[in-house]
């Protein structure tokens, strides 16, 4: 089965920047998508053969995530129960009857660390909810996770040390995760891959430059990991500051 991930930074713009052209040329079994700014209503994607689930930002023009799968799911969950990010479209779960599907876009903790103590908080309890979901069976969790884990995962990992999404504190999170039966799919596959990234600033020649960091990932259980035959990074595909993540994974049923 095929799994794709996208910060897209606005589906509307980004349909206008090929991104039918992409979906279609990928057939994906689960095509997630992250920052998708847009209520219901105001886009409508010609996904012949698709069942379309969509959690909403309240705030127009911001956050919201979609999941667009072959597969009918047994159930569907909009976040996790927390009250903030609720109206923020952040989660959306899918279950099928071996496996569940989380695609997440997580709080930014911004550039002034802000938001960082509520980051944290949010963390903990999406840990939590994983490792609910991981007693029932496999997960396979993806999406924009606004942090680069380790320095192999930041271009400039000295300078931006302590950043937004390059804290001490995020990264723990992250460690914690993993430490808790999940494993970072793209590094199972390529465990001392340098300069791969998922997201570039819209800085002049940023991107071309590759200049970048690796915030977007498929995350899952320990279990499945083997069953990982491909874990890729689409960095030639434009149409958002972020490119696709794509996973692979074998001898897993619907």
């Amino acid at each position: 089965m095929k799994f794709i991930s996208w910060n897209v930074n606005g589906i509307r713009a980004c349909v206008s920047k090929g991104f039918l052209n992409y979906f279609h040329e990928m057939d994906a079994d689960f095509f997630c998508i992250q920052e998708s700014k847009c209520q219901a209503g105001q886009v409508e994607l010609p996904l012949e053969g698709y069942y379309q689930y969509w959690n909403y930002a309240q705030k127009k023009g911001y956050s919201g995530t979609a999941i667009f799968t072959k597969h009918e799911p047994l159930s569907v969950k909009y976040g996790v129960g927390e009250e903030e990010t609720e109206d923020e479209g952040r989660i959306i779960t899918l279950e099928y009857p071996h496996f569940y599907l989380v695609n997440v876009y997580t709080p930014n903790a911004q550039r002034d660390l802000a938001r960082l103590p509520f980051r944290l908080q949010w963390e903990d309890k999406l840990t939590q909810y994983l490792q609910g979901l991981d007693t029932d069976k496999p997960v396979i969790y993806c999406g924009d996770l606004n942090v680069a884990h380790t320095e192999s995962d930041i271009k400039n990992a000295k300078s931006n040390r302590g950043n937004s999404g390059f804290t001490e504190e995020e990264r723990g999170k992250m460690t914690d995760l993993l430490a808790a039966g999940f494993t970072d799919s793209f590094r199972y596959i390529y465990p001392d891959r340098t300069d791969a990234y998922t997201w570039w600033s819209y800085m002049n020649k940023v991107r071309e430059r590759n200049i970048g960091w690796r915030i977007d990932y498929f995350i899952i259980s320990n279990r499945i990991v083997q069953n990982v035959s491909v874990a890729d990074i689409h960095a030639h595909v434009l149409g958002s500051d972020h490119c696709p993540i794509v996973l692979e994974v074998e001898n897993i049923s619907i």
